[in-house]
């Protein structure tokens, strides 16, 4: 088994204490940070099937995610020597009425892991609380709202809504969440979408960068 094989087992069994160690040692081998980062994203896609299909729970879901950052840590510093330009600040948060704070925090790791400033506001923030915090950070360039049940799509339309019309600019919204597709995401007025934790970086690089 490859190291990077290795990663992405130990990752989806959530070894947290072995996982850095393997990082580095396939480090050591010459595979490339992004490689390994990758390998453990796609740990992380199949533990959520895992989740969706009810063949695991929120524990397991959250140890391997803890697994995952540790993982990370060890990539950080050659990541962010890679992209030395920094993607800016990325103001995250679950909107009001939403106390769910699992797959925030998942988005959150990884499009940190793409190269942004976290700016973490938790679980049911509402509307304003994004743009305050917007005003509060300097350099925001991406601010991420995610609703995770249907009852609260209103809520994430307010979000999204309110920060458009509070007249700040220089950044890009993306949304997420369970219940939302890709058509509410362009009804409400955000400029993305995401499916998943792994998309979300991808499409948050995009969108600053474009």
């Amino acid at each position: 088994m490859s190291k990077i094989a290795e990663v992405k087992a130990k990752v989806e069994a959530g070894k947290t204490k072995l996982v850095p160690g393997l990082v580095q040692e396939a480090l050591d081998q010459g595979n490339a940070a992004e490689d390994i980062l990758q390998a453990m994203v796609d740990s992380m896609g199949v533990v959520g099937d895992k989740f969706s299909t009810g063949e695991i729970f929120v524990p397991e879901m959250l140890i391997a995610a803890k697994a995952m950052s540790k993982g990370v840590e060890v990539l950080k510093p050659l990541m962010a020597s890679d992209g030395a330009s920094s993607l800016g600040t990325c103001v995250i948060g679950t909107v009001a009425g939403d106390l769910h704070d699992i797959g925030k925090n998942l988005v959150s790791m990884m499009i940190e892991s793409a190269g942004f400033n976290m700016v973490d506001l938790g679980v049911d923030v509402p509307a304003n609380g994004f743009v305050d915090a917007i005003k509060a950070n300097d350099n925001v360039t991406l601010v991420a709202c995610s609703g995770l049940l249907t009852t609260t799509m209103p809520a994430l339309k307010e979000a999204v809504e309110t920060i458009k019309a509070s007249g700040l600019t220089g950044f890009k919204v993306i949304v997420g969440g369970a219940p939302v597709t890709p058509e509410y995401a362009a009804e409400i007025g955000a400029d993305g979408y995401a499916p998943d934790a792994g998309s979300a970086a991808v499409k948050s690089k995009e969108l600053v960068t474009a």
